[in-house]
């Protein structure tokens, strides 16, 4: 369990927010147990509130353009900055010098540095001098456990008694963790224990309390590390439902997730989160997104479970044209269609509760 907060956070998303590239800053605007967001950092929004950036809503989080803009206004606050995340989700999550130099200058500030990148931020020879100089820590939250601490498959998920659900996607990037969330929150809402197994390093961030970050395990793990998680959400968290992250989409050309969660997680159901204004795969041209119908396809043919509903990520969508995309897409299919953001998660709850009974 963890300390609810940990600290008062400035979220780094230079250059990137409101872009797929900045999802993890975007989890953290929208929810984070684990620290108290004080401000974005992204100059191209300074000034703006980055809720109303992301939702349309103010959330009283304000972008400024740089680590010295953040520090003043956490200054003339009541809550002193103690955190810079790492905000920034870029392709193969590698940054560049200019990312880091921002580092070391909120290391020289006295800001612990949280990072999910897979550029190891405290294997960096002049911040890890500048990290020890200052007495700070620096948390790369992507690097690979020690293999003794690990699980393989062992079966026990088929003692798990909890109504277990998959929320995958059809690309990456596409909102699957946020509309997880979103899920979880809802059914906690009408009363039914639920917990989030979170499988990448923004659901960490957000606090999670059970979960793994996918792709920092040896492969050989990765389906032990899932069944674990899922099962002692189940016996330790004492769940009724288990929400399980998705990670990239089954047919996505550089990040195939889903196979592990589908054989290890054994869900029950799934939820499939979808973009329709989206026709490539995030960050990769010239690679068409396989049609829904397709990728349920493969979904009920891995998993031998049905998907039993669609969640829509609205992006480069009107209203009008997101809620006429989920009746059309409601009657190709045979199937509900939800966008949490826009219209809430009580109706998704609602098939779900149903599905439970």
């Amino acid at each position: 369990m963890i300390k609810k907060p940990e600290g008062n956070a400035i979220v780094y998303c230079q250059g990137a927010f409101n872009t797929p590239n900045g999802k993890t800053a975007h989890g953290l605007v929208r929810f984070t147990n684990r620290y108290k967001v004080l401000a974005v950092i992204d100059s191209r929004y300074a000034g703006k509130d980055a809720g109303e950036v992301l939702d349309g809503k103010p959330n009283g989080i304000p972008v400024v353009p740089s680590i010295h803009d953040a520090m003043r206004l956490a200054w003339n606050s009541e809550f002193p900055a103690t955190h810079l995340v790492i905000g920034l989700a870029p392709d193969g999550g590698r940054v560049g010098p200019e990312v880091k130099a921002d580092v070391i200058l909120a290391i020289t500030e006295g800001l612990h540095v949280v990072s999910g990148l897979h550029d190891f931020l405290s294997d960096d020879p002049k911040i890890a001098s500048a990290a020890q100089k200052e007495g700070v820590m620096i948390r790369d939250v992507r690097k690979p456990p020690a293999r003794d601490s690990l699980h393989f498959f062992s079966g026990k998920i088929e003692d798990v008694r909890a109504l277990k659900i998959a929320l995958l996607g059809t690309d990456s990037a596409v909102g699957k963790r946020t509309t997880a969330w979103i899920l979880v929150h809802a059914l906690n809402a009408l009363g039914v224990k639920t917990e989030l197994v979170g499988t990448g390093q923004t659901a960490w961030m957000q606090g999670a309390r059970y979960g793994i970050i996918m792709d920092s395990l040896v492969n050989d793990f990765v389906s032990g590390e899932i069944e674990h998680a899922v099962h002692s959400a189940w016996r330790d968290g004492g769940a009724d439902v288990i929400v399980i992250e998705g990670q990239g989409s089954l047919m996505n050309p550089a990040y195939p997730g889903g196979f592990e969660i589908l054989a290890a997680g054994r869900p029950d159901i799934v939820v499939l989160q979808h973009a329709p204004a989206r026709k490539e795969y995030d960050g990769f041209p010239g690679y068409p997104i396989h049609p829904l119908q397709r990728q349920i396809q493969a979904i009920e043919v891995l998993s031998d479970r049905k998907v039993q509903a669609i969640t829509i990520n609205h992006e480069e969508m009107s209203r009008e044209q997101t809620l006429a995309a989920c009746e059309s897409i409601q009657k190709d299919l045979g199937l509900p269609v939800f966008d949490v953001l826009l219209q809430g998660a009580e109706g998704l709850a609602k098939v779900i509760m149903e599905y439970r009974k």
